[in-house]
């Protein structure tokens, strides 16, 4: 009766760690996702070569790595944010903007070595495309260039350009 008992108890006994499989590896540590982390940070938006504040942005990195995340705060017109990620399978990065009045634009494309180049449409009128090149200065400040093209790529027109400066302390609130 006694070696019952001690089976008994021990097919009632809770699972040890060694039955519990380990936990995933993190699904987005490539090196690929951390090629835009120069991008987030808290910052102050000027249009490049001038000291006139436009705008504050946040830009975070969430979802476990997997995703950076831009909130444009304009001093005036409309608000809106974008989610980038880079998707693995098609090996390029994708962001999605969308703003305060319903627009939304999609971007594709990737690290050159030196920025961060993304084509789409949605910015520019009667579907031209938009480039923006997001590239890190010596000063740890962030310029991006926008540039339309209506004849498919063949030629570039600049459309805005602005450099992200780190935000003062208590500048972004």
């Amino acid at each position: 009766m006694r070696g019952w008992t001690w089976a008994i108890m021990m097919l009632s006994a809770p699972a040890t760690a060694q039955t519990v499989p380990p936990p995933a590896a993190p699904a987005c540590t490539a090196p690929e996702f951390a090629q835009f982390d120069f991008w987030v940070g808290d910052w102050e938006v000027y249009p490049t070569g001038t000291d006139k504040l436009v705008a504050r942005s946040r830009i975070e990195k969430l979802y476990n790595g997997c995703a950076i995340r831009e909130n444009w705060m304009p001093l005036s017109g409309k608000d809106g944010g974008s989610l980038n990620t880079y998707v693995t399978s098609a090996k390029e990065w994708r962001q999605l903007w969308t703003d305060s009045s319903a627009s939304w634009a999609e971007f594709r494309g990737g690290f050159d070595g030196k920025a961060m180049v993304l084509t789409g449409t949605g910015f520019a009128a009667n579907g031209a495309q938009t480039r923006m090149a997001y590239s890190r200065n010596a000063d740890g400040s962030v310029r991006q260039l926008g540039e339309n093209s209506s004849d498919g790529g063949k030629t570039w027109v600049p459309s805005f350009d602005f450099t992200y400066r780190p935000a003062k302390k208590g500048g972004s609130d």
